[in-house]
């Protein structure tokens, strides 16, 4: 199960329920995907095959969206 945040520019931001317990929020799109650390502080765990541009937008909308991920996270995984 991967309970989905929410959707931007063509992108999906999401969890997978069995993984690590470090809070922490997937992103996939139309040719690439990454995964952000959301605590201690939102940073880039890893990449593949996106730009810096883009990765750069991404970071930028975790830290907009980081309430809203944090509420997520705390309803699915308690």
């Amino acid at each position: 199960m991967s309970p989905s945040v929410y959707r931007e520019n063509g992108f999906k931001f999401f969890f997978f329920s069995n993984e690590e317990e470090r809070m922490h929020v997937h992103i996939v799109g139309h040719d690439g995907e990454a995964k952000f650390w959301i605590a201690p502080e939102i940073a880039l765990a890893k990449s593949y095959n996106l730009s810096v541009k883009e990765l750069s937008k991404l970071e930028k909308s975790v830290e907009e969206h980081k309430d809203e991920i944090i509420a997520a996270w705390q309803k699915h995984f308690g």
